[in-house]
C-alpha cells in the first residue's frame, strides 16, 4: 500500500507533473525541429512537395526548411553522371552492328523541380526515363544512314554526329545537359570485316594511283609551258651562259630581220 506521500509525487496537478508536461512539450518541439530541418549535400538538389505537389524552386546545398509532416523532400544527383549502354542496330544495308555508346550527362539544377512532376520521380529514373530512350533513338537514326563499311572507316566522325543527335533530342525537353558521348567496341561479322579491309585497301590503292597521275599531269604541264617558252634567243642566251671558253665557234642565232651571224670565238692556250 502506498503512502500518503507517495500518492502526493504522482498526481497530476502537482509540480513533478507539471515538469514532466514542460519535458514533454521540449521533447516533441525538438522532433517537429528535426522535422522541420534538412541538409542538401553538395553535388545535389532537393525538390520539396507539399502533399504531393512541387513546392517553390530546387532548394540548394546546405541547411534549409520544410514544414514538417506536410512537406516532403526528394534529392536529385547533378554530377555529372557516366553510363555505358550496350546496343545493336541494323545499318543502311541491313546488316547488324554492336557496340557500346558511353554517354556523359548531368540533370540541371533548376529542371529538377519540372523533372519530378513529368517524368522523374526520383533520381534513379532520370537515366531510364529520360536519357536512354533519346540516346537509342539517336543511335538508330544515325546507323540507319550508313553502310557498314562507312561506319567502320568513319568510326570517329560517326561518334560525333550521335553525340549531335542525342544532344539535339535532349535539348528538346531541356532536362539533362549532354556533357560528351564515346562509341567502343564495334562488333561486326567476321566475313563482313574482311570484305570491308579489301575495300580499303582497293581505295587507298587508287588515291594512290589517281595522285600519281596528277603529279605526272603537272609535270608534264610544266615541261610544256617550258618547251613553248624556249624560242631561239632563249637558247642562244641559255649556250653563252654555259660556253666553258673551250668552244671556238659559237653558232649563229636567226634574228629578227635574218639569220644572226656565227661568233668566232678562238680558243684558249
Amino acid at each position: 500500500m502506498q503512502t500518503p506521500s507517495q500518492m502526493r509525487s504522482v498526481t497530476p496537478g502537482g509540480p513533478e507533473g507539471g515538469l514532466v508536461a514542460i519535458l514533454g512539450l521540449v521533447l516533441a518541439a525538438l522532433l517537429l525541429l528535426a522535422q522541420a530541418l534538412f541538409v542538401v549535400p553538395a553535388g545535389e538538389v532537393a525538390v520539396v512537395t507539399t502533399l504531393g505537389k512541387v513546392s517553390g524552386e530546387s532548394r540548394q546545398p546546405g541547411l534549409n526548411v520544410k514544414i514538417p509532416l506536410v512537406q516532403q523532400v526528394w534529392p536529385f544527383s547533378i554530377r555529372t553522371q557516366v553510363r555505358p549502354e550496350n546496343f545493336a542496330t541494323l545499318t543502311k544495308d541491313l546488316q547488324v552492328i554492336e557496340a557500346t555508346a558511353t554517354i556523359k550527362y548531368a540533370l540541371r539544377a533548376d529542371q529538377a523541380g519540372r523533372a519530378y512532376s513529368t517524368i522523374a520521380s526520383s533520381d534513379r529514373d532520370v537515366y531510364p526515363r529520360i536519357i536512354q530512350p533519346s540516346l537509342l533513338k539517336a543511335l538508330k537514326s544515325v546507323f540507319s544512314q550508313y553502310e557498314l563499311v562507312t561506319i567502320a572507316s568513319e568510326w570517329n566522325d560517326i561518334s560525333t554526329l550521335v553525340e549531335e543527335t542525342v544532344a539535339d533530342e535532349l535539348d528538346q525537353f531541356d532536362y539533362v545537359k549532354v556533357l560528351g558521348l564515346d562509341l567502343t567496341g564495334l562488333e561486326i561479322a567476321e566475313e563482313y570485316r574482311a570484305a570491308i579491309e579489301q575495300k580499303q585497301i582497293a581505295e587507298q590503292q587508287l588515291l594512290r594511283a589517281q595522285t600519281e597521275v596528277k603529279i605526272a599531269e603537272q609535270e608534264a604541264l610544266r615541261y610544256d609551258t617550258l618547251n613553248k617558252g624556249l624560242n631561239e634567243r632563249v637558247l642562244y642566251k641559255l649556250f653563252l651562259d654555259k660556253w666553258d671558253g673551250m668552244t671556238q665557234v659559237v653558232p649563229g642565232l636567226p634574228g629578227t630581220n635574218g639569220a644572226m651571224p656565227s661568233v668566232i670565238v678562238g680558243s684558249k692556250k
